[in-house]
């Protein structure tokens, strides 16, 4: 049976022990402008097809498409907003199985949805343990952008 992930006032620890294998979350939606594509791109990845649409033309994407670095960054953003460990902080030991199915556009509105897929308290620290969530980024036509793996590090509420 799948549950969802209930959102914790940002205060709010979550442990380890707070979820189970299929918790969910879903996101709130963030809006992509074609300013934000190209602020992001001049920065962090400027590359023709994410600075200009007429050069953007000439590149495999045919037309001005975001960075697959932003749309993570994005996701990051959305999960963070989301409260997807309460209070607890988002820290990765991994991220794994990263796969790029479709660019951000401009006008994309984005969404995140992450499923908790394992857990696993450490054997060498009793005080802490790894959440495996797989996230799916789509955008508001109902496209998979970005599938990944997150193994996150959350303290434990009760060493055994």
């Amino acid at each position: 049976m799948t549950s969802t992930i209930e959102s914790n006032p940002l205060e709010a620890p979550r442990y380890l022990d707070d979820f189970k294998i299929g918790d969910q979350i879903e996101t709130e939606e963030f809006p992509v402008t074609r300013d934000m594509i190209v602020t992001f791109a001049q920065q962090y990845d400027p590359q023709p097809m994410h600075l200009d649409e007429a050069a953007a033309r000439s590149t495999v994407f045919g037309e001005l498409v975001g960075s697959g670095w932003q749309t993570l960054a994005v996701t990051m953003r959305l999960l963070v907003d989301a409260q997807l460990l309460g209070g607890t902080p988002i820290v990765g030991t991994e991220f794994k199985e990263m796969r790029f199915h479709a660019p951000m556009r401009p006008g994309d509105v984005l969404r995140a949805h992450a499923e908790v897929v394992d857990i696993c308290p450490s054997k060498s620290r009793p005080d802490l343990g790894f959440l495996d969530v797989r996230v799916t980024t789509k955008n508001s036509a109902d496209a998979t952008l970005i599938t990944q793996s997150w193994r996150l590090v959350l303290p434990r509420q009760c060493s055994v």
